[in-house]
């Protein structure tokens, strides 16, 4: 039997982004908190890096902007880059008073300007302005977020839910746009559940498990971006994907990123034939930025027809790699690979979605009382390249700017009329499960091919073909059989995926993350790409 809840607000999502709005939140207000699976199961508690912020006297807040605007190829949209960068002090001491544990510094003669906790710097950023929690900065801002939620009494953690799609006015026949609510996969009942809300938020991730080699999660499919653009949103900027140039390859090895520390002590990238190659691309070899890596990579393994290439550090003395990489060689040893003797197999994998759904700077998005938040949104922040640790930030600040909004219309939104029951009366069992993972393997590998790191005109031309018969196949098994966790994911994968092609193939320029062989050249002019859906909500 289904169920019926009513919340003031509902938040889809369970990561930086759905807790820090939960906790934000006044006290008096009904929230639940939906995850589709544990709690944990998001790419938040993974993050290993840390959080951007100004927070020290030798760093300026004019530095950091200059810094996102550099690695953004020219397209991050300013307001939305001093507006984060503006706010990130006072979301760290959040964070903070929380209780997260950021590493301390404590050294007496700090380089930092005094402050109290180690400030480390990465790729693009010309200061030490990453707060930290040694390696394992997303799980200790999530365990620490996930404790203090569970001591609010407002707020719901649902775990097992899987959204279905949003309810809003125009769907139910009604006039207006507003969004009202969101149906929900109960994974443990197998009902789908009816949830009644004054606003619903977004905070779902990005869409990384749309490629076949990924460093996220499983749940890592677009839900957020999906749903909001059938309900009548915008999306923009969904060909930017960023890679990561070397995750680990091996049929029982999911998600585990070789730190490129390796390449900084020496490691060499080389062809099955133990071959080097970089050097070929960058003279930096292995030392040159992220993407040109990802890039020659992806180039070598179409030129070969081949799997993956290697990276080698078994050159370097047995005990300094066992010193200086110990997560490394004992993950690797799991899977019978001994670093300190032979390569490693590794494949660039996708790693973050700079696009998403259109939002202002309150994350309202172009429905009524719909908001986008976190992964699963385009704020402008990141243009064509994410800078690192920029995208912890992101959650933060933009979750707590749309609980300033979501207080300031609490008076003016009232809870919609009753909503109807999910309709399952048209439906049955399905005992083809076999195709959902046969269109699953398909949708990433295509993917993987024609829309990845090095893309052309014939490629995304293939792919949009591929994905618009998978969305037939899709659309006609979701009519006829109950929905699954998988169906739902597959659907909403297939959807970003044909919104990720309609948007590459719109960009005629290689700017940051989307390189196209047919328009290697950057444009004199900056655009966004701006996706309207067939029922405009705006």
């Amino acid at each position: 039997m289904s169920r019926h809840y009513q919340h003031d607000v509902l938040v889809i999502g369970s990561g930086a982004a759905g807790l820090t709005l939960a906790l934000t939140l006044p006290a008096h207000l009904r929230v639940a908190v939906l995850s589709k699976g544990d709690l944990a199961n998001g790419s938040t508690y993974w993050a290993q890096g840390g959080v951007a912020a100004v927070l020290d006297d030798t760093d300026t807040i004019e530095s950091h902007v200059s810094d996102t605007l550099n690695a953004g190829g020219g397209l991050c949209r300013e307001e939305a880059v001093r507006f984060t960068v503006e706010h990130s002090r006072e979301a760290i001491q959040w964070l903070i008073e929380q209780g997260v544990p950021f590493t301390r510094d404590d050294e007496q003669d700090r380089e930092d300007g005094g402050f109290e906790f180690h400030l480390t710097r990465e790729g693009g950023h010309s200061h030490r302005r990453i707060i930290h929690a040694a390696d394992a900065t997303g799980a200790a801002i999530f365990n620490t977020l996930l404790e203090q939620t569970r001591k609010r009494a407002n707020i719901e953690l649902q775990e097992q839910r899987v959204a279905v799609d949003l309810i809003t006015e125009r769907k139910l026949g009604l006039p207006g746009q507003r969004c009202v609510g969101a149906y929900v996969l109960n994974r443990s009942s197998g009902e789908v559940d009816t949830y009644h809300a004054r606003f619903v938020v977004l905070a779902t991730g990005g869409a990384a498990k749309v490629y076949l080699y990924t460093s996220n999660p499983d749940g890592a499919s677009g839900d957020g971006i999906a749903m909001a653009w059938r309900a009548g949103c915008r999306v923009g900027n969904l060909e930017f994907n960023q890679f990561h140039p070397t995750c680990l390859y091996h049929p029982q090895a999911k998600s585990f990123l070789i730190t490129e520390a390796l390449r900084g002590e020496g490691a060499h990238l080389k062809l099955p034939n133990g071959e080097r190659f970089m050097e070929r691309f960058d003279e930096r070899a292995e030392l040159a930025p992220r993407d040109i890596v990802a890039r020659a990579i992806d180039h070598e393994m179409k030129r070969l027809g081949i799997d993956c290439v290697y990276l080698d550090i078994s050159h370097k003395p047995a005990e300094f790699v066992k010193s200086h990489f110990p997560t490394v060689h004992e993950r690797c040893l799991q899977f019978g690979i001994d670093i300190t003797r032979q390569p490693i197999p590794v494949v660039p994998a996708a790693h973050y979605t700079c696009g998403g759904v259109a939002v202002d700077r309150h994350g309202c998005s172009d429905v009524p009382g719909l908001y986008a938040i976190g992964e699963t949104s385009f704020t402008g922040l990141h243009g064509a390249n994410r800078m690192a640790s920029n995208s912890l930030l992101e959650c933060f600040v933009y979750a707590r700017s749309a609980v300033e909004h979501i207080v300031s219309q609490l008076d003016n939104v009232a809870m919609a009329p009753a909503l109807p029951a999910w309709d399952a009366s048209q439906v049955t069992d399905s005992d083809e499960d076999v195709i959902i993972a046969h269109n699953w393997d398909e949708l990433r590998r295509f993917m993987w091919d024609y829309v990845g790191i090095v893309r052309t005109n014939k490629r995304l031309q293939r792919a949009q073909h591929r994905v618009r018969l998978l969305l037939d196949e899709i659309d006609e098994f979701y009519s006829n059989y109950k929905v699954s966790r998988d169906l739902i994911e597959l659907r909403n994968l297939a959807q970003v995926a044909e919104l990720m092609i309609e948007s590459a193939m719109r960009r005629r320029e290689s700017r940051g993350l989307h390189y196209t062989l047919d328009y290697p050249d950057l444009l004199p002019e900056a655009r966004d790409t701006i996706l309207v859906p067939p029922i405009y909500a705006g």
